[in-house]
């Protein structure tokens, strides 16, 4: 049984015990709703909440161990010198041993017995159902993937039993209980409450997973560098010496990095702030309702539009313009064509960038800007000032606090952004303070580092990590430090 129909199973259970433990409420009060506790549909909500709930809970808790458990058994069945293979290598005949399965489930008994005979009719087979498989395979392979389909197809088995026999159990639970004087809508609140707190502990959990893997690949990735020669080195070549030469090694030094992050981040913010800044002023505080209405959410698309998309656009537009237009001012003031901005370079990235942040800066101040009481500003103009003194010296520094952690918020999604820097500045690693030229940022190099197909083994691969690590705590820095602005300096209002 799939697991949709697993789950239209358990949310029709659930949905019938909502109008039949609705129904029972007002019986037991003899239709008439003032003689319960709670109103009828906490009644039915009560025994939906029970019937739908905990099955989905043990579903999820089944799909995140089930993997672990089925490959545990299934690696297990390998011979002992491959079960003595190093983990990758292990891996990646488990891998196999998958796409054998998937191959197996499309043919029939007696396809299997003779593959089951013969192995070299197995790759023929598979690939006339669209799987490739890099080798012949081995018998054991074979023997493994057979043994993978029957356990994948009890443990599914005992899912479906599992999950609908406590949905039904459950439902029926809930519908003993109810009676006119029960707190159905207490139970339910209590559900909700529960329901919150579930969601929010899945996403610290996830935050937590994620930040202890990084930190894992790092800490191989630092047993094999020092890490003063990352943080501190000024040269990246993650290049490693060749079989028997032991004199050269690759150099991993993070500054370039960095510093091409910071460059083509402050030129998008230089970019985005004023623009961003004043066009949230003029929609607050400018703006007749019909035009704000209109221009903020076009405005607003800006900021729905794939950053790919913004990359193709520096890349065929503004990177050759900017180029174009420097040949033609060089050549004015010397005589000779020649172009000082190149197409790819810091300034086309930052410019592009900096468009694609105008509508964070925008939408976000515009947010803060609004929330300053109206009683400032006809305090303001009621004693004379005009309506730019007003923006500028009562509106302004009360939202100040806000804009503040607004602009840090965007300039951490500017030091996060992939894509734009990819096409638009290139993926030099050189320390410059010309904007015209080429550099790169910490993601364009962990998108290169972990592009193709590579094992997690060697510091090329696993320098990926240590880069991610570093863009996690300098993201982090700037939120928490945002949080800490907006609470420390923001000013409340009767």
């Amino acid at each position: 049984m799939s697991l949709l129909s697993i789950f239209l199973i358990v949310l029709c259970i659930a949905i019938a015990g909502h109008f039949a433990g609705r129904s029972k409420a007002l019986s037991s009060a003899n239709g008439k709703a003032s003689g319960l506790h709670s109103l009828p549909a906490y009644y039915g909500t009560y025994v939906l909440s029970w019937a739908l709930f905990p099955p989905m809970a043990l579903m999820a808790l089944w799909l995140v161990i089930s993997p672990s458990v089925i490959s545990n058994a299934i690696t297990s069945t390998f011979p002992v010198e491959v079960q003595s293979l190093d983990p990758a290598k292990t891996s990646l005949i488990y891998g196999t041993v998958e796409s054998i399965a998937d191959g197996l489930r499309q043919l029939n008994p007696d396809q299997i017995t003779e593959v089951s005979k013969d192995i070299s009719l197995l790759k023929p087979l598979l690939a006339e159902n669209g799987i490739a498989l890099a080798s012949d395979g081995e018998a054991y392979m074979v023997t493994s993937a057979l043994t993978m389909i029957s356990t994948q197809n009890t443990s599914r088995l005992l899912l479906s039993i599992f999950v609908i026999g406590i949905s039904l159990l459950c439902a029926f639970y809930a519908y003993r209980k109810i009676e006119p004087r029960f707190r159905a809508r207490n139970r339910v609140e209590r559900f909700m409450l529960a329901g919150l707190i579930a969601a929010s502990t899945i996403a610290i959990l996830t935050t937590l997973g994620i930040f202890a893997s990084m930190v894992t690949e790092t800490g191989r990735f630092f047993s094999s560098v020092p890490p003063t020669e990352f943080f501190f080195g000024i040269t990246w070549d993650p290049r490693f010496a060749s079989a028997g030469d032991t004199g050269s090694a690759g150099q991993f030094g993070l500054i370039p990095l960095l510093a091409g992050t910071l460059y083509i981040a402050l030129v998008a913010m230089l970019v985005a702030v004023p623009i961003g800044l004043y066009a949230a002023i003029y929609m607050a505080e400018y703006a007749s309702p019909t035009l704000r209405s209109i221009a903020k959410p076009l405005l607003e698309v800006l900021a729905g539009i794939p950053t790919i998309v913004y990359g193709f656009f520096a890349l065929v537009t503004v990177g050759p313009f900017l180029r174009d237009i420097s040949a033609q001012i060089a050549g004015i003031a010397t005589g000779d064509v020649a172009n000082f901005i190149q197409a790819q370079s810091v300034l086309t990235a930052g410019l592009v960038m900096g468009i694609m942040l105008i509508p964070f800066v925008s939408s976000l101040s515009d947010d803060i800007i609004t929330q300053v009481p109206g009683a400032m500003r006809d305090g303001s103009l009621g004693i004379g000032a005009t309506r730019s003194e007003t923006v500028r010296r009562v509106i302004l520094p009360a939202a100040l606090p806000g804009i503040v952690g607004a602009l840090l918020l965007t300039a951490s999604r500017a030091i996060g952004e992939t894509m734009i820097v990819v096409l638009a500045a290139g993926i030099a690693a050189r320390i410059s303070i010309n904007p015209f030229e080429p550099m790169t940022t910490v993601t364009v190099k962990i998108v290169s580092q972990l592009t193709g197909d590579l094992e997690f083994t060697s510091p090329q691969t696993l320098v990926a990590f240590a880069l991610g690590m570093t863009l996690f705590f300098l993201t982090l820095g700037l939120n928490v430090y945002a949080l800490y602005i907006v609470r420390k300096y923001r000013e409340q209002y009767e």
